[in-house]
């Protein structure tokens, strides 16, 4: 099995708090993502208990490339809503002091998780539901695959954030519906 990603913008999802802190959703359950997949509700548990277990972490990577890691995540669980997350940018590091920038610019807006898929189904729309994955890093990237998790700048509300990312994302689709694609 490859490691596969999921990309999510996290404009909505993933606030910067105090220059270098990040915090909230890498991935959201129920959410059908560009490729047509959904992550279940406890899809990451096993992942994350045996991490724990095994006294190790998910990384925070810039882009993927396992050469940069950028910072540290503080704090990884499941929750009702999703995958969140709770980190800090290093800034000892260049390209975690360049991510904190660009996310401030507003020149990044997404995260993707790093994971290799241990169970998934099909459903009637022709969905891959994810059940289970092992979960190895979220990376702050250029282009996320989930438009609905995204970094807002400190001080956003990011619940009406979230239900204006929602609505936006139904009226899209229903605009490519009418449309024919």
């Amino acid at each position: 099995m490859d490691l596969e990603h999921k990309f999510c913008r996290f404009d909505d999802e993933v606030k910067i708090v105090e220059g270098t802190g990040i915090e909230g959703y890498a991935s959201l359950f129920g959410a059908c993502d560009q490729g047509g997949d959904v992550v279940t509700k406890g899809a990451y548990a096993r992942s994350l208990q045996k991490l724990t277990g095994d006294g190790r972490a998910v990384k925070m990577l810039w882009q993927h490339d396992p050469a940069q890691p950028i910072g540290i995540w503080d704090e990884v669980r499941e929750d009702e809503r999703g995958l969140y997350v709770k980190g800090r940018l290093l800034e000892s590091v260049e390209k975690g002091r360049e991510a904190a920038a660009l996310i401030e610019a507003g020149a990044i807006d997404g995260l993707s998780i790093g994971y290799r898929t241990l169970k998934a189904t099909k459903n009637d729309k022709g969905q891959r539901l994810l059940t289970e994955l092992e979960l190895w890093e979220v990376s702050l990237v250029t282009f996320p695959m989930l438009p609905s998790a995204r970094v807002a700048s400190k001080g956003d509300d990011l619940s009406e954030d979230v239900a204006m990312r929602e609505l936006a994302d139904v009226l899209e689709d229903m605009r490519r519906n009418l449309a024919g694609g």
